[in-house]
């Protein structure tokens, strides 16, 4: 197994802790994480202050096993597989455990998660045809603003809350418009190609 393969599996090792870890009912277990002020008004969990952590080194391998993957030559298709389960694992279920727990809108992880399935879906029927459909710069601009958008959200959107500037949620929703639009692109891409008999 080469190096960003290595760097692939460990993100997907670090999202399973992560979302286990904020799965865990620790209060029914008789363990509550510190709780302290900021600012006189903005009250922070150590809870999720750690996941911030995880998620924010997570993100991080997400940019540097493929970098250099690419730099090096060792793209591989076990790579190409793991990367793709490893962003789904992270983001999506993230997104799912926060608008569970009332941080964010359902309709957030409902959208990402249906234009992901249908962005695959592309894939693998192009795939198919033996075409690559690549990714579009809206696509890439949307990962970008989930990241930072999801890590200040664990943050607690600091500093900026102190400002009531939630820069948080304007990047997350701004990323969940990019990811519709970027959707849209795969599908204009490589609509001549899904529809092609041959």
């Amino acid at each position: 197994m080469n190096l960003p393969n290595k760097i692939t599996v460990t993100r997907i090792i670090l999202s399973i802790i992560l979302l286990v870890f904020l799965m865990i009912p620790w209060d029914q277990l008789g363990f509550s994480f510190p709780i302290f002020t900021v600012a006189g008004k903005i009250i922070v969990d150590i809870k999720y202050i750690i996941a911030g952590v995880v998620f924010m080194i997570a993100s991080i391998t997400d940019f540097l096993d493929g970098n250099i993957a690419r730099k090096r030559n060792l793209v591989t298709d076990f790579g190409k597989v793991m990367d793709a389960i490893a962003d789904k694992l992270l983001v999506n279920g993230l997104l799912i455990i926060l608008a569970y727990e009332g941080f964010i809108s359902v309709a957030i992880p409902v959208i990402i998660i249906t234009r992901d399935t249908f962005v695959d879906s592309i894939k693998m029927a192009s795939g198919n045809k033996g075409k690559v459909v690549a990714a579009s710069i809206a696509g890439k601009a949307k990962t970008v603003c989930m990241m930072i958008g999801v890590t200040l959200l664990l943050f607690y959107n600091l500093p900026f809350e102190i400002f009531g500037f939630r820069l948080d949620l304007i990047l997350i929703y701004l990323a969940t418009v990019l990811s519709v639009l970027s959707g849209c692109q795969y599908y204009y891409n490589a609509k001549d190609l899904i529809f092609k008999d041959k």
